[in-house]
Parts: C-alpha cells; structure tokens; sequence
C-alpha cells in the first residue's frame, strides 16, 4: 500500500498535534504542516476568530503539492461556531479545493456518529468559558454530554502547558464512570501518554481530537476505513475503539 500525504495545518504554539499524528499516522502517511499566522492581538477571542478567518488561505497554502486529505487540527476556534456552520465551512473549503478538508472538530464529530458514540464525557483544558462554549457544541450537535471535566495547568487554563501527570490526576479525581466515554478536546494535549493509565481496570473508550483527526484523514486519503493502534503492547479502551470493525 502506497503512502497517503495528509496536510495538516495547526496552531503556531501547539507542542503535541505534530508529535501525536506523526505517531498515529505511522507508516501510512506523510505530514505536511503549514502553522497558523500568529494573531498580534492580545485577548484569546481576537487570536481564535484569527484562526477561523485564516482557515480559507491556509488551505491553499500548500500550492501544488498533492494531498490526498487536508485537517485543521486546531480545535478552540472552532467552538466559536455552531455544528452546522463549522460542516458548511469545511464542505465549501472542499468543494473549492476538490481535496478533502476536516476541521477538528468535523472529524471528532463523524468518528463519534461512526462508532455511535452519544454520551461522552468532556474533558476540556481550555478556559471555563470555552469549556462551556465546547459543552453547548456538542450538545448541538445531538451528542449527550453527561460531565465535565475541567483541567487546569499549574494555576492556570492551557492546553499547551497540561502535563500527562496532570491530566491522569485531574480526570482520575474527577470520577467518570469506568464505562463512559470520554472525549479529550484539544490537539495541543499530550493524550498518547495517558491512554494506558486511564483505561487500566475499568471499561472506559478514550476519544482524543489527534486520535479523531488521524482516523478521517487516513480514511479519506485511502477511500475507506482505517484502523488506529496507538498503544500497540497494551489492550485500552482506545485499542478497543481502533479495533471494532474498522472503526475509530
């Protein structure tokens, strides 16, 4: 099986999108990156409305280069936009480029409809009042959300700076239910790492957005769908999810 080429445009700060889907991708397909402009106003509305008005340029950026899939793996932005606009972006993105293109959250939304995922529990590093936007898009989108688990960094709100140490001791005190699924919002946590941890001795599927992100584009850049094993050697939740049918 040939290669696929996967484009991926991310965040200018984000440590963890490139590391986790160059993992997840395998030696399936090659990333080409592209970053974000980098917003010189302050507040963190003006930088995320930034991202969303620079999505159309950067989905050219690419120029010539042949991708079989194209993924915005920058999720907070994308809050700022109800379920439907945010799929007719994307269509419209697709239809102009005749490439297939996936924001974040387009593609963690069409791997839950794919493995009939409608109760989740959010797990979200983000500040309280994006956490809150991300629980009303989910909810819009006709996905239950039964918790929320809202991760601080230190003392403070980023996705960036959340350690896996972190992350294992927040959800863990936080007490999902050991068969819940949880979906961990954000490209720019280090999810990898925690996947064995928070599914040993319970029943619980882990989403991630990475995990999410590398299921659509490698579907789409091979026609069909793929499987993921991010943890080869230990049988996870997330291991149990990549190995159901074909699916996510």
């Amino acid at each position: 099986m040939s290669r696929g080429r996967v484009g991926v445009i991310v965040a200018p700060e984000n440590p963890s999108a490139e590391p986790e889907l160059t993992r997840l991708f395998g030696s399936r397909a090659d990333m080409y990156v592209a970053r974000l402009p980098i917003c010189p106003r302050p507040s963190l509305t003006d930088r995320l409305e930034s991202y969303n008005a620079a999505l159309p340029a950067m989905a050219r950026a690419f120029g010539g280069l042949r991708l079989d899939a194209l993924v915005m793996a920058c999720t907070e932005p994308r809050y700022l936009l109800g379920p439907d606009e945010d799929r007719r972006q994307c269509t419209e993105l697709t239809t102009a480029t005749k490439l297939p293109i996936a924001s974040a959250t387009l593609a963690t939304h069409e791997a839950l409809d794919h493995l009939g995922v409608s109760d989740i529990v959010l797990v979200s590093p983000y500040e309280p009042w994006v956490t809150d936007l991300a629980e009303r898009f989910w909810k819009t989108a006709g996905v239950t959300v039964t918790q929320v688990v809202q991760i601080r960094a230190g003392d403070g709100y980023s996705s960036y700076a959340v350690t896996p140490e972190e992350l294992i001791s927040q959800v863990e005190s936080a007490e999902p239910p050991d068969d819940a699924a949880l979906l961990f919002t954000g490209t720019g946590l280090p999810t990898l790492p925690v996947l064995g941890p928070l599914t040993t001795g319970n029943d619980r599927r882990l989403l991630t957005t990475n995990l999410c992100l590398a299921w659509w584009a490698l579907s789409r850049a091979f026609g069909r769908q793929v499987t993921l094993s991010p943890l080869p050697h230990r049988r996870t939740a997330a291991r149990r999810v990549a190995h159901t049918g074909g699916r996510a």
